[in-house]
């Protein structure tokens, strides 16, 4: 019994000096006085870190050319100028496929041109080339074909004929149509609209297939065909591409803009290859619109006064521009 009594009390004495030692070990607690402007700013520079980089996205401007025009395709004359050749819309009284020209120094004031640079010349697409002259391509009775010139402005064509509708993609073409050409290195590399008189099957406005071929060449003349760049018969583009427009862009590399039902695309060349197609612009507003009825077309390129300006056609209203900001 004795015995315990005495262990208990043992107990007991441990338990005291262990409860002592935890109070000695436990600090004073000292209030904090909080800054809450502070918690504020550093809050705000976290959430600058994390926010995510702004994306630069196309904003509508207005009207550059106003009236029945379409197809525009500009081009650097240098000095700080630019000029835009645009073509006539066949809607207009006295249609010869004429194209005009227009020059502007910040890309939204446009002046025109007095007279014509081409009769029965669609699809206007000009290149610099290495001499200092200009070169045309442009469609003409289901072919692509050529001209020169040494201001711009007077061309004289050139013989023979850049491209026609025989291809090695087994397809039963239409035509060859909607050139765009861009010298590579040293090769001349031409993306081209090739018609099937075919509806894609679905319910779709146009009553044909139109989808974009692609060719090679050194001289710039004669072009060996590649076959099919994209293909439109899909339920990305329902049978549609059209107004291709080649662009080096910044980090120099070669983007192809084209437009289709929705509005403005792009894809990107390399390696002889070109990338999954990425959607760029409309001016319609309802995302779910598969058909909009005026959709952008026909877009041209240029970066003027450190700004990227799209410029594209509306039909039966004009040539119009948007800002890449």
């Amino acid at each position: 019994m004795k015995k315990i009594i005495l262990i208990l009390m043992l107990l007991i004495f441990i338990t005291g000096c262990a409860e002592a030692e935890i109070k000695k070990t436990i600090p004073e607690q000292t209030p904090v006085n909080i800054d809450k402007d502070t918690i504020n700013k550093e809050t705000e520079k976290e959430q600058v870190k994390t926010e995510a980089p702004k994306i630069a996205a196309w904003k509508a401007g207005g009207a550059a050319i106003p009236g029945k025009y379409a197809d525009a395709d500009i081009v650097d004359i240098g000095n700080g100028k630019y000029r835009l050749y645009y073509s006539a819309e066949p809607e207009i009284s006295d249609f010869k496929g004429q194209v005009y020209s227009a020059v502007s120094s910040d890309g939204i004031n446009w002046n025109q041109e007095s007279g014509e640079r081409m009769e029965w010349a669609t699809f206007p697409s000009i290149i610099k080339l290495p001499d200092g002259r200009y070169r045309m391509y442009f469609q003409n009775q289901g072919a692509i074909k050529s001209a020169v010139s040494s201001d711009g402005l007077s061309w004289n064509q050139e013989p023979g004929t850049r491209m026609d509708k025989s291809n090695n993609a087994g397809l039963n073409l239409e035509n060859a149509a909607a050139p765009t050409v861009i010298k590579s290195g040293d090769n001349y590399i031409m993306v081209y609209r090739g018609t099937i008189n075919e509806k894609y099957p679905a319910q779709v406005p146009n009553s044909n297939i139109q989808m974009f071929l692609w060719a090679v060449s050194k001289d710039g003349l004669n072009f060996d065909k590649k076959g099919i760049a994209l293909d439109s018969r899909n339920e990305m583009f329902y049978g549609l591409l059209d107004g291709p427009e080649f662009t080096e862009w910044d980090d120099e590399a070669i983007r192809l803009y084209f437009w289709s039902y929705r509005g403005v695309y792009h894809v990107t060349f390399t390696d002889e290859k070109f990338s999954t197609p990425e959607f760029d612009y409309t001016t319609d507003n309802n995302p779910r619109n598969l058909f909009p009825e005026n959709p952008p077309g026909d877009p041209t390129l240029a970066k003027i006064n450190g700004k990227w300006m799209m410029y594209y056609g509306q039909h039966t209203k004009g040539i119009y521009y948007a800002v890449l900001e």
